[in-house]
């Protein structure tokens, strides 16, 4: 856990860092399984994430969420067999980058660093960041009673990415943001919002809505703290035709309902009018 106001080698470890993504990056345009190789080989491999919940999580030893869901729909089209990977976000877009998995087949948040790197399906819901804070909070009412205040984000995630947009609205009133904690899963940060180690956390809206329904006497929706935003599936830069594919299996979910209906089950809304191509705007 980090703040944001970084010490000089902090921040050269983060250039380093994204220097090294960037090189996996280019590696993984060139490696990854083309949608004619998977095919070849009769089988693709996907990764999904172990604690997204409703996305992507696991009850009882069973995994659950409108990800598992979407991607039983798919098995049930594919002609290949489609080995999935349950493993920690940290690892999962950087595998896919490096061509270590075929798709990242996550609700991940579609970011501007993130489409240097990755194509986007089609969008699966929408993942505007809202902050959350504790049900018994009275000072935070509105974003401009964030300034100041300790904020728990993921790290690497859209949430931090977040940071940016927050910090321009902030301004705007004033205020400034204060000290960042970052973290490698949300319910680590839920946990220390709920001890009061943090005054407020970062997160997709589905994801807090979710989480305040489920747990409405520890903590309550607050407000948008970044531009809109959208979720989908990833597969390496430059990987088209597998794109393509998955592209046409959300055309044809969207087109006879299938996707509206998982969403209402699993994220308790639909999302009707989302674009049919990805969007950082």
């Amino acid at each position: 856990m980090t703040s944001l106001r970084m010490k000089p080698f902090q921040a050269q470890l983060r250039a380093f860092a994204a220097s090294v993504f960037a090189i996996l990056a280019t590696a993984g345009a060139v490696h990854a399984a083309s949608l004619k190789e998977i095919k070849a080989k009769g089988v693709m491999t996907v990764a999904t994430e172990d604690n997204y919940k409703p996305f992507e999580y696991i009850q009882d030893g069973t995994p659950k969420g409108l990800d598992h869901a979407l991607l039983a729909l798919l098995r049930k089209q594919s002609t290949f067999k489609i080995e999935q990977q349950i493993i920690p976000w940290t690892g999962l877009l950087p595998g896919v980058v490096s061509g270590k998995y075929d798709v990242a087949l996550t609700a991940a948040v579609i970011t501007p660093e993130r489409v240097q790197n990755l194509d986007f399906t089609m969008p699966i819901a929408e993942a505007t960041q809202y902050y959350v804070v504790r049900a018994d909070e009275t000072d935070i009412k509105d974003v401009a009673d964030l300034s100041g205040k300790t904020v728990g984000v993921q790290a690497g995630g859209a949430s931090y990415a977040a940071l940016d947009d927050l910090k321009a609205m902030l301004a705007k009133t004033g205020g400034k943001l204060g000290t960042v904690k970052q973290y490698t899963s949300f319910p680590e940060a839920y946990q220390d919002l709920a001890n009061g180690r943090l005054d407020y956390v970062i997160n997709g809206v589905v994801n807090l809505t979710s989480l305040t329904h489920e747990q409405p006497d520890r903590f309550k929706l607050g407000k948008a703290v970044a531009k809109p935003a959208y979720a989908a599936w990833a597969v390496a830069k430059g990987n088209t035709d597998l794109l393509n594919y998955l592209d046409d299996f959300m055309l044809k979910a969207r087109k006879d309902g299938s996707l509206y209906k998982l969403q209402k089950t699993w994220l308790g809304t639909t999302f009707e009018n989302m674009p049919d191509t990805p969007t950082v705007k």
